[in-house]
């Protein structure tokens, strides 16, 4: 948790205040960005644009939101951006899929994020999944702060990440059978 006071020194002009608050965020920042990315130099890239966008606008941030809410948009859209560039577009109609009511999609989500089969899955998600996914598994933000970090409704931050889920349970039941949806 970054102290309020050093972003208001930050804010006031102290470089040291500026400097120390974007070494706090840095890995934060980094964390994010390649999980969106799924690439270590785009990440990089990133990132440093990202610490880049915050010390340039530091003094635009306001206290209605939090800061690390501030920062993930900051991030987030910058991540999009990249994505846009470099991926083709997937259809989400093209992807539903069905989903159990008794499974713990959840669960299975948080005990296996770490492995490589969860990253291949992730990064298979069309880009606002992904992005919701990396925000509330990875980063731990609730829906709400989703939904002000992404400036959408509520419902629709539920909504992708129900979808989400179901497009990631199915994968996964895909790496235990041992074959990978294209």
């Amino acid at each position: 948790m970054v102290e309020p006071d050093l972003i208001k020194a930050a804010q006031a002009g102290d470089r040291d205040a500026l400097v120390a608050l974007l070494r706090e965020i840095e890995h934060q920042v980094y964390r994010t960005a390649y999980y969106l990315l799924n690439n270590e130099q785009d990440a990089m890239d990133a990132s440093q644009e990202a610490l880049i966008r915050i010390y340039t606008k530091i003094h635009t941030y306001e206290e209605k939101a939090q800061f690390r809410t501030w920062v993930q948009r900051i991030v987030t859209n910058i991540c999009i951006d990249k994505f846009r560039r470099s991926r083709p577009s997937v259809s989400i109609d093209e992807h539903e899929l069905v989903f159990r009511a008794g499974d713990d999609v959840e669960g299975e989500v948080m005990a296996v994020y770490a492995s490589e089969e969860i990253r291949e899955a992730i990064d298979k998600l069309p880009e606002h999944h992904r992005t919701v996914v990396v925000l509330r598994y990875l980063q731990d933000f609730s829906y709400n702060e989703i939904a002000e970090s992404l400036n959408l409704p509520l419902n629709t931050v539920k909504s992708y990440l129900f979808r989400a889920r179901q497009q990631l349970q199915a994968l996964l039941r895909d790496y235990q059978k041992g074959g990978v949806r294209g």
